[in-house]
């Protein structure tokens, strides 16, 4: 059975990074479906137009075993903003499933305390002011994992977060096949 995936898309997300982990994980046979709080063509942080795969209010935590969050400075306050998010993260923060946030993003877990203390995370390096006093342990390091909570730097770590993330939900021959046929340097 496929790993179940969401990725969220608030206005303002980093289009490399969403569309990099959507497509990277769809060549490994993972089942991504991408959310947003409606129905509307939602405006990336580049100004491109996409269209999630459902809403918010239509997807059951449960049923799902990650979510990865794209950055974007506007796309990470607006994530912030968002009650169902905050609910769908605290569910699988308690259920240890997987969670992942890269550039901006991971200061949403952190605002919502699923980083907290001395936990270690990246990301990129200029967003301490987007959670002004919460936890964690900010590394610098291009991937960091801590728990089921895996974080990345920004746009340039995508593919490479992208790959990580594969052959965690379905293992190194899987990853390699698709990395091998991204033909990166």
């Amino acid at each position: 059975m496929a790993t179940k995936v969401l990725i969220p898309l608030c206005p303002g997300f980093e289009e490399m990074e969403a569309i990099i982990l959507i497509d990277v994980l769809r060549r490994g046979n993972v089942e991504v479906v991408s959310i947003g709080k409606s129905k509307e063509p939602i405006i990336a942080s580049r100004h491109t137009i996409h269209l999630a795969d459902k809403t918010f209010s239509e997807i059951q935590a449960k049923e799902y075993d990650a979510i990865l969050l794209p950055g974007g400075l506007n796309g990470t306050k607006n994530l912030m903003a968002e009650p169902e998010i905050q609910s769908i993260l605290d569910s699988f923060h308690s259920f240890k499933k997987t969670i992942a946030a890269i550039c901006a993003a991971p200061a949403v877990l952190r605002k919502f305390n699923l980083l907290s203390g001395d936990d270690p995370y990246t990301s990129f390096p200029s967003t301490e002011d987007l959670a002004p006093g919460a936890g964690g342990k900010f590394t610098g390091k291009r991937i960091e994992s801590h728990n089921h909570i895996h974080t990345s730097v920004g746009p340039g770590s995508a593919f490479e977060f992208a790959l990580y993330l594969l052959e965690l939900f379905e293992g190194k021959e899987v990853m390699e096949r698709v990395k091998q046929g991204l033909l990166l340097p």
